[in-house]
């Protein structure tokens, strides 16, 4: 013990010499490469958001309580120069048991100009703004999302490809714009889930046909305090697999969608109006009709739209803290699939939230949402599903 005594102070100034040392060797290092070592400047930012809640799901008379996993998504964001940036977002979350990790993005940027910027990679696409800009937990309003999105959905949502954006003004009107080409959505034949022939399926990182699709967005601000933006979205493409008889099935997909936010003085009180609508043309062909063993055939007028209009307001200005902090949401959505389809039960939802914000990036949310219609695979007839929900989202 005596000699751990000597031996410590002996190397705690070892220690401490060769960490200076390295330092010194460092800092002449990066003197020599024109690096700067001011506190706190870095190349590196971590963002991202996180969420967490209980939901209480009610369907055919019974209710299930659960509570919605820990989803987590951190985003990583580089800047190599002025001009050059990478971006990724990862996303964790819990899926029956087993925590498991998913690439939602990962894109570089170059600036060109003031007016363009380049980006090549897997991005969220710009079809309307609700995926690529209102989705994240801490951003959405509510806790769930419209119909039209996500898993049986008809809105793309990424996508591997290069895009120019950018943004300029036309007289008084502020325009953006979106343009790419990308490996595109990729058709459901029925040969693996035969329920769902017809549908699309995106997000996918490989091309299933050489011919690549194209798409962007037109968003425009009519008026100079940038209050209001409508934007006009499409993307066209085969989605067939090459060599099979959908190789020539092209689909066609369309998007008008609009943002009003706008301060209401008598009220003391900020209003938040958000909508989109979706359309989605495929063209024609003959899907195998499901266990049947004489090779019959159907097909269906492929074509499905879908909406949602979505009121937000918060009394950001009046002087109870408390108060202030309060959000009233309401989100009406409806999705129309194909008529003859295997998928084509056609539901409506509405969904009210009263949401406390902590600050601007930390909210915790109570709502109620009721979907009628509903279809399921293993039940063709339509079921009424109601949810209360109570969540906590934080971006950071």
């Amino acid at each position: 013990m005596k000699n751990l005594w000597i031996i410590m102070p002996v190397l705690l100034m070892s220690l401490g010499t060769y960490a200076q040392d390295s330092l010194s060797t460092y800092s002449r290092q990066a003197a020599q490469n024109n690096i700067s070592l001011k506190p706190g400047d870095s190349r590196f930012m971590l963002r991202g958001y996180y969420h967490t809640g209980l939901d209480a799901i009610t369907s055919e008379g019974e209710t299930d309580y659960n509570f919605a996993g820990g989803t987590i998504a951190p985003i990583l964001m580089y800047k190599q120069s002025d001009r050059l940036f990478f971006e990724a977002e990862f996303e964790g979350a819990f899926e029956d048991g087993e925590f498991e990790w998913g690439l939602e993005y990962a894109d570089v940027a170059y600036v060109l100009n003031n007016y363009m910027t380049v980006r090549a990679g897997k991005f969220l696409l710009p079809f309307g703004t609700f995926m690529e800009k209102l989705h994240p937990a801490w951003i959405n309003r509510l806790s769930t999302r419209p119909l039209g999105f996500g898993h049986d959905g008809i809105a793309p949502t990424t996508d591997v490809g290069v895009e120019l954006r950018g943004a300029f003004h036309l007289g008084d009107v502020k325009l953006n714009y979106q343009a790419y080409v990308i490996n595109g959505p990729q058709l459901k034949d029925g040969s693996e889930e035969p329920d769902e022939a017809g549908m699309l399926m995106f997000g996918y990182m490989a091309d299933n046909n050489n011919d690549k699709a194209v798409g962007g967005r037109l968003g425009f601000f009519p008026f100079s305090s940038s209050a209001l933006e409508i934007g006009l979205s499409a993307l066209s493409g085969k989605v067939g697999d090459k060599g099979s008889r959908f190789a020539d099935v092209r689909a066609n997909l369309y998007a008008i969608d609009f943002s009003l936010v706008k301060n209401l003085s008598f009220m003391k009180s900020m209003v938040d109006i958000k909508g989109q609508y979706n359309y989605s043309q495929i063209g024609n062909a003959n899907y195998k009709v499901p266990e049947d063993t004489t090779d019959l055939f159907y097909d269906f007028t492929n074509t499905s739209n879908s909406y949602y209009a979505q009121v937000s307001i918060r009394p950001s200005f009046v002087s109870n803290e408390f108060i202030s902090n309060l959000e009233l949401v309401g989100r009406y959505s409806s999705m129309d699939p194909p008529e003859g389809s295997l998928w084509e039960q056609s539901p409506t939802q509405l969904a009210i939230g009263l949401n406390y914000w902590i600050d601007w990036r930390t909210v915790i949310k109570l709502g109620y949402q009721t979907t009628d219609g509903l279809g399921d695979h293993d039940s063709p007839e339509p079921i009424t599903q109601d949810m209360f929900y109570i969540h906590w989202a934080m971006g950071f």
